[in-house]
């Protein structure tokens, strides 16, 4: 069907104006890319930066050297990868015997965990609690406080209701209890929603700096977020490696940045196709 003028016309504004927006989000992050490879003369002249002036790996080498970011890494790698794999094991878990018909009292659950989206304990009682639980100054501390959500889990509830009865009644026919119906059947048709969750929480959990600054503070439990506060004011560890001959601290926070992105930026595309499936039949109340 031919296209009117007008339409045409609204089609090369929208175009023109997506192409616009693109540009101004990637630019700050273009920006960093460029100043983090250049030299220390360039980096300290500031200003508009297109590509990389007098081209150096010098920032990255300052970094990768340094024994700091290979403690944050740790770190931070555990606690995305045990509080996402312990998060989908709760929420889905939880999600799976609250989708039974024949739970007792389960609208009482579903308004608690309603309520716990709507009303939180704040943070003094918070810290009480994980102090009690003696997981002050430990990565368990974070990964607890984030074992489970109540968003998630009405998505996760959604999607297993939309699951066919019919295969759970023959599982169980065939003699198969609860839990390996739950293993076998139901988490291998969640992998759109688990997909979806899994990236969610991953990415809250790599990029987690408030409860890490309040619960980690022992040097040797550093996170990523943490590291780059400390270079971001200057601290010691900034100072270390920004106040040196061939590079400068602009140039090492923008390597850090990007070092600190990249893995969380390289799971992306794995999990992108079960993304928009995982949302639209997650949040589709059957």
């Amino acid at each position: 069907m031919k296209k009117s003028f007008a339409s045409r016309l609204f089609d090369a504004g929208n175009a023109a104006f997506l192409i616009l927006l693109s540009v101004i989000s990637l630019y700050p992050l273009w920006r960093e890319i460029s100043l983090s490879l250049s030299s220390r003369d360039e980096a300290m002249r500031g200003g508009l930066f297109l590509w990389p002036r007098e081209f150096t790996w010098t920032a990255y080498t300052h970094i990768l050297d340094s024994g700091y970011i290979w403690v944050a890494y740790g770190n931070t790698i555990f606690i995305t990868i045990a509080g996402t794999l312990l998060h989908l094991l709760v929420t889905s878990s939880a999600a799976y015997a609250l989708a039974k018909r024949t739970l007792p009292m389960k609208n009482m659950f579903l308004l608690l965990i309603v309520f716990t989206m709507i009303f939180s304990g704040g943070l003094i009682p918070t810290y009480m609690v994980v102090k009690q639980l003696g997981l002050l100054n430990s990565l368990w501390a974070v990964i607890a406080l984030n074992l489970s959500s109540g968003f998630n889990m009405i998505i996760m509830l959604n999607f297993i209701r939309a699951i066919p009865e019919e295969i759970e009644e023959s599982a169980m026919m065939d003699g198969a209890n609860p839990i390996r119906i739950y293993v076998s059947f139901i988490l291998p048709l969640c992998k759109p929603v688990l997909a979806t969750l899994a990236l969610w929480v991953a990415v809250s959990l790599w990029n987690n700096f408030f409860q890490s600054m309040i619960y980690l503070n022992d040097q040797s439990l550093t996170t990523l977020p943490l590291l780059l506060r400390q270079i971001v004011a200057g601290q010691e560890i900034a100072q270390q490696l920004g106040q040196l001959d061939d590079t400068t601290t602009e140039s090492v926070i923008a390597a850090t940045i990007m070092v600190s992105i990249l893995p969380i930026v390289a799971v992306y595309p794995f999990l992108q196709r079960y993304f928009t499936k995982g949302v639209m039949l997650g949040s589709v109340k059957s």
